[in-house]
């Protein structure tokens, strides 16, 4: 029967530490350190999840219920924080700032913003079409449900890290680039 010596013993132990080491780095680099939230407003489950980046452009995209144009309410990444940068619009209507420094750009009506929050709250509807925009990714906020629900940004620990690498998570998934018209 084969008997290690200790000297053997000790390189695989050595061995096993570095590759445990080395896939933690791996596991730590793999994703983001952030996690975006969808979460229903009511019971706290979450419907989304979405690794995320600090800086990353976090946009809130629906049609102004009687002009019937879009709305951009656009936040950054800060930190476990979600600051709202600007508002884009394109045209006046109830409920949309009149009488705020307004920027004209080809975007639309810019109007820049400052304001940091903890998470907050929508309630999607089907006539707005309440959808988040993130990069390349949409994320239909009406589909995922009937009543309101809460946006924010949480720390990523190394089992979110760890999981992301061994599942697909259906809450991840975005809405495929060819259905991404706006329905009024």
């Amino acid at each position: 029967m084969f008997r290690p010596s200790r000297r053997q013993l000790v390189v695989a132990v050595l061995a096993l530490l570095v590759a445990t080491a080395a896939a933690a780095a791996a596991v730590a680099t793999a994703s983001a350190d952030r996690t975006l939230v969808v979460a229903d407003a009511e019971s706290g489950d979450r419907l989304l999840e979405r690794p995320i980046e600090n800086r990353t452009e976090v946009t809130l995209r629906y049609t102004h219920s009687v002009e019937k144009t879009t709305v951009e309410d656009i936040y950054v990444v800060d930190g476990t924080e979600l600051r709202m940068d600007r508002m884009i619009f394109h045209s006046h209507g109830a409920g949309l700032p009149s009488d705020a420094p307004i920027e004209r750009t080809d975007e639309g009506f810019v109007l820049p913003l400052n304001e940091s929050y903890d998470q907050f709250t929508v309630a999607p509807r089907p006539i707005p079409g309440h959808e988040l925009v993130v990069g390349d990714d949409r994320y239909d906020l009406v589909a995922l449900t009937d009543g309101s629900v809460t946006i924010s940004v949480t720390e990523r620990g190394p089992t979110d890290r760890l999981s992301d690498l061994l599942s697909i998570d259906h809450r991840s998934e975005p809405i495929h680039a060819k259905s991404t018209a706006i329905h009024s």
